[in-house]
């Protein structure tokens, strides 16, 4: 495996940074090197933001923003017209947005005509697993189905280890459970 980047965009609060963050973390447990990063504009919730995962074999020693990122994950769909969430994607890129629209349909909406498109709605998926929408979760499980680099239940660890004392065991696994459930609805297109 070559150097795997990865930019998430959301907005301040919708959890960017902490799927950025879980999705490094599990790649670590597995021997993998990464790097997982947020970098804010205006500090405050609701304001656009992105986070950062590298992963790879071998040492990292590239200490800069995500420039050719492999994936780009949409946590809010509402950056799409906002935000040049395209920029630098390689060409065999896939772009993966938390929506209720088609492939094609976001593919036309943003002119989109290279690499593949993935849509799922984790905003749904989190209303019925979490009652909030809190999308991220469900977004992580969406890059699992196109990137085997790590599995569902290594990061369901990484979920569990974080989530079971602050959150409890009910919403640890409601997490659980809308990573999985995205990561099995997710249509490519």
């Amino acid at each position: 495996m070559s150097m795997v980047e990865v930019a998430w965009h959301g907005r301040g609060g919708q959890g960017a940074k902490t799927a950025s963050q879980f999705l490094g973390e599990a790649a670590l447990d597995i021997g993998k090197y990464i790097q997982a990063f947020p970098e804010y504009g205006p500090e405050r919730a609701g304001a656009p933001m992105k986070a950062y995962t590298r992963i790879s074999d071998e040492p990292i020693y590239v200490h800069s923003s995500v420039k050719n990122p492999d994936v780009v994950i949409i946590i809010d769909p509402t950056l799409l017209g906002a935000v040049d969430v395209t920029e630098g994607l390689k060409d065999d890129g896939v772009l993966l947005v938390n929506t209720e629209k088609s492939p094609d349909d976001i593919r036309k909406k943003i002119g989109l005509k290279k690499g593949k498109v993935g849509t799922v709605d984790a905003t749904k998926i989190a209303l019925e697993t979490l009652k909030i929408p809190m999308p991220n979760m469900p977004m992580l499980g969406a890059f699992l189905k196109i990137n085997s680099i790590v599995t569902i239940d290594e990061v369901s660890e990484i979920v569990k280890a974080k989530f079971l004392k602050k959150l409890g065991e009910e919403k640890t696994k409601a997490n659980i459970e809308g990573i999985k459930r995205a990561y099995s609805e997710l249509k490519i297109g």
